[in-house]
């Protein structure tokens, strides 16, 4: 690899940033107009836009990359950097308004993902990290709640729809707050200290590639829901699962959900 972490940490963050700002322009606007795809998610002219602003800039910045992302394909090669894109993570909520979708962006080499940067348009604030360089929430550095334990720790979730009832009462009983500040917006929280955890039973690659690096750095700790801390990169969309934690509770968290 010729290009430094921290260039590449630069460029990610720049990217992500201009990218979502681009997003504004269609956000709560009522004339905006939702397609579905194949898989039956949510498109719009906003996260087409952003995507291909990233790749044209891409195109000048690394043009001997690679590049995969949500709405363009790809592919990931282990022969070279790869940038994942999900231009928009959170277009449902997005179509509806809600201000705490994200741009992401990550860079991944053969052997994972070496920076993540998480972006809120409508905060204009950015969670980013870099393999060995920290954790940094807007300029500043960050990291994980030093919680100890599940009874009243903050655990949010996408979606409880891709829960098993047999979680949900698990996870109640085990005293958690449960909210669904959920998408990448939970794994901002959880890096910023702002939340103990994040549970996304199903996923795609590019939901997931910024968060190992950003939970590492943060001195948190990023699993499956098995305990694998690995991401299959080139899985199938939906077919993968992500647990963000301060790292404190996570076993704590694991064995809650193995339970049922």
């Amino acid at each position: 690899m010729t290009e430094s972490i921290e260039k590449l940490l630069a460029d990610a963050s720049d990217l992500a940033q201009q990218a979502g700002s681009l997003t504004l322009d269609w956000f709560r606007q009522t004339d905006l107009e939702v397609e579905s795809k194949i898989d039956g998610t949510e498109v719009t002219d906003a996260d087409r836009a952003a995507e291909r602003f990233i790749r044209e800039q891409l195109g000048h910045r690394y043009p001997d990359h690679a590049v995969y992302g949500e709405e363009e394909g790809g592919v990931i090669d282990p022969n070279k950097l790869t940038w994942i894109i999900d231009p928009i993570d959170g277009t449902r909520g997005f179509t509806r308004g809600v201000p705490l979708y994200s741009t992401l962006l990550a860079v991944v080499d053969d052997t994972g993902p070496i920076v993540g940067v998480i972006y809120v348009p409508a905060l204009n604030s950015t969670v980013a990290a870099g393999r060995g360089l920290g954790c940094w929430l807007d300029g500043q550095r960050t990291s994980v709640s030093d919680t100890s334990q599940l009874k009243g720790a903050l655990v949010n979730t996408s979606s409880y729809e891709t829960f098993a009832n047999e979680w949900l009462m698990a996870l109640k009983g085990s005293g958690a707050m449960m909210r669904t500040w959920g998408d990448a917006f939970g794994y901002y929280l959880v890096a910023a200290g702002q939340a103990e955890a994040m549970i996304d039973p199903v996923c795609s690659s590019w939901d997931l590639a910024p968060m190992p690096v950003i939970l590492k750095e943060a001195g948190g700790r990023f699993t499956d829901m098995t305990g694998e801390s690995s991401i299959d990169l080139n899985a199938a969309p939906d077919s993968i699962s992500g647990i963000a934690s301060n790292g404190f509770l996570h076993d704590e968290l694991l064995e809650v959900l193995k339970s049922t």
